[in-house]
């Protein structure tokens, strides 16, 4: 009884929103783009990364309607309006996101707002993993001596995502190879030249509700605690190697 509460309630959810999952899952049929490099963006050819695992595979700590429509609608919107509005530029577009992102304060609010969300997300995609995994070699030798200790660390970064206003991101970031944590409003992110916090982004975690409220409704803090489960920190360390 209480699982078709559940599916009733999670049904009227996406009633109300205007999902369709057969869009759903027919939005989700695109390649995967580098993160590094834009690929044809002067065309706006993006397209949405496929997911590295199914929609229910970080579940229970985050659960597969939330990951269909976060990615099925949410991440495939930023795609679709980041393409138009790089095909709206007159000016030159960088080919790159460490470029474009560098000038963005003298771009469209589309380009801002769009190309964020597609970057983001993308990342955001790849730190997680089913069963998740622990911090080791390099990135946790520079957490516990940034931060004296990983349960530190932790304490700091679920403050800083869950003391972000509103919409936005928290940020694990490297500049110069020195870590520090803040966080961003809206798609924004620690590569833009309008972010406060600067640096090359190693990890994040996106605060927007759409990222968590079918599970845990206003309770912002009880997600950041469940995505600890599901942190692949092999691609977390990656990225601190590469910056």
């Amino acid at each position: 009884m209480d699982n078709r509460r559940e599916f009733i309630k999670k049904s009227s959810l996406l009633a109300l929103a205007g999902v369709s999952m057969g869009s759903i899952v027919s939005s989700c049929q695109a390649n995967t783009s580098s993160e590094n490099t834009a690929g044809n963006n002067a065309a706006g050819n993006y397209e949405l990364p496929k997911l590295p695992y199914s929609f229910d595979a970080l579940a229970p700590h985050i659960d597969a309607t939330t990951m269909e429509i976060h990615h099925g609608k949410h991440h495939a919107g930023y795609t679709k309006k980041f393409n138009a509005a790089i095909n709206e530029t007159t000016g030159s577009v960088a080919d790159n996101f460490k470029d474009l992102f560098a000038n963005v304060s003298n771009m469209s609010a589309g380009i801002r707002n769009n190309g964020g969300g597609y970057y983001n997300h993308d990342m955001f995609w790849k730190i997680m993993k089913p069963g998740g995994s622990e911090p080791s070699g390099e990135i946790l030798e520079a957490i516990n001596s940034t931060f004296e200790s990983v349960d530190n660390f932790k304490t700091l970064f679920k403050a800083a995502a869950k003391g972000r206003f509103g919409s936005g991101w928290a940020w694990l970031v490297t500049n110069n190879g020195k870590l520090s944590i803040g966080s961003t409003p809206n798609q924004d992110n620690p590569l833009m030249d309008v972010s406060e916090i600067k640096g090359h982004p190693v990890m994040g975690i996106d605060v927007w509700e759409h990222a968590y409220y079918l599970n845990y409704q206003n309770k912002r803090g009880d997600y950041i605690d469940a995505w600890w489960n599901i942190l692949n920190w092999e691609e977390i360390a990656k990225r601190y190697k590469e910056a």
